[in-house]
């Protein structure tokens, strides 16, 4: 906890002069939602918790912000008429952080997040407007992929395969445990997914081989890479508060050994995060305190890849006061294929 707390950033730390490293951004997202609800109020909850999260990390060997800049933005306003409108408006106030001279944490909000930051990914520099060069890797419960869930093809169920459908070359997945027969068949069929599921994983009897071939998987990854975390990925005792919490999933160390493996990756740049289906506990903090303390272990690992070099900023840097750009590649999307359906 920072002994120079400051309501409203992130791990309470203060904020110096104009440059960011790391950012910080909200996306207080809720339309989709199949079971619980309260994920738009999770990332004021995560920033909350986050003042008592301990400032040293082991891995990193420093306390943080280790020097950094770390820059809490302030929030996504959240406006749109319609699921396409905010999906749109998402990425666009996403996009000005992919500039290539800071590193996005992105705190949600319903797994609906991902396909508008994906979209907004496209323009970081390693990705060059080629997705198929960025590599998601998704620690989760459930695979998301299905075709579409209570007639919505963009529900939070179904962000890995619009994510897909936008073009990204390859999908780690990690801890899926809950999913569709139809989701089985895709993971089986389609050669840009590689699914480590949580019953070879995490099963206490032998477990321990196929978990350490899935860290060697992360660890060989190459290219750009975003890290998306479900928080429902690890095992429902420690986030019981999420939307849809299920057992048997990640311990909150075996978390941890996944970031820390997809940080260290030699031939990889994690590029951004977002640690997202957050959702404020009110009997006790625990979920909320849980998911900022894997939104530290993100910035830890990140600072600690900026030290050994496998981080560098590809641009000048941009500040802390960047517009939101327009966007209206998911309102056309969705027009079109209505029409399609029409016809």
């Amino acid at each position: 906890m920072s002994e120079e707390y400051v309501q409203g950033n992130f791990l309470g730390l203060p904020e110096k002069g104009g440059q960011v490293d790391v950012a910080i951004l909200q996306l207080p997202y809720e339309l989709t939602t199949s079971y619980r609800q309260g994920t738009a109020g999770g990332p004021a909850s995560c920033i909350t918790a986050s003042a008592q999260v301990e400032l040293f990390d082991a891995s990193l060997g420093e306390d943080l912000p280790a020097g950094a800049a770390l820059f809490t933005a302030p929030e996504w306003d959240a406006e749109g008429n319609s699921l396409a409108e905010q999906l749109d408006n998402m990425s666009g106030y996403l996009r000005p952080w992919y500039a290539g001279d800071c590193f996005p944490l992105i705190l949600g909000g319903e797994h609906g997040i991902l396909p508008p930051l994906v979209y907004a990914a496209q323009h970081h520099p390693l990705v060059g407007e080629n997705l198929e060069r960025l590599t998601v890797v998704q620690i989760d419960a459930h695979a998301d992929l299905r075709e579409q869930l209570d007639g919505e093809p963009y529900s939070h169920a179904c962000a890995a395969s619009r994510s897909l459908d936008l073009g990204i070359g390859q999908l780690v997945q990690i801890g899926i445990r809950a999913y569709s027969k139809q989701e089985a068949e895709y993971i089986e069929k389609d050669q840009r997914v590689t699914t480590f599921f949580a019953h070879d994983t995490q099963s206490p009897s032998h477990g321990e081989a196929a978990w350490l071939s899935c860290l060697d998987a992360l660890r060989n990854l190459t290219g750009p890479v975003h890290l998306t975390i479900d928080i429902d990925g690890l095992d429902g005792s420690i986030v019981p508060a999420t939307g849809t919490p299920v057992p048997g999933g990640l311990s909150f160390w075996r978390a941890a050994e996944t970031i820390e493996a997809v940080f260290s990756a030699p031939n990889a740049t994690v590029i951004s995060a977002d640690v997202n289906e957050i959702v404020a506990q009110e009997d006790t903090p625990l979920t909320q305190f849980t998911a900022a303390m894997v939104a530290a272990k993100v910035i830890a690992m990140q600072l600690k890849a900026r030290k050994e070099g496998r981080w560098q900023a590809m641009a000048a840097q941009a500040g802390k006061q960047r517009l939101a750009e327009p966007c209206d590649y998911f309102r056309t999307q969705i027009k079109t294929e209505i029409q399609k359906e029409t016809v």
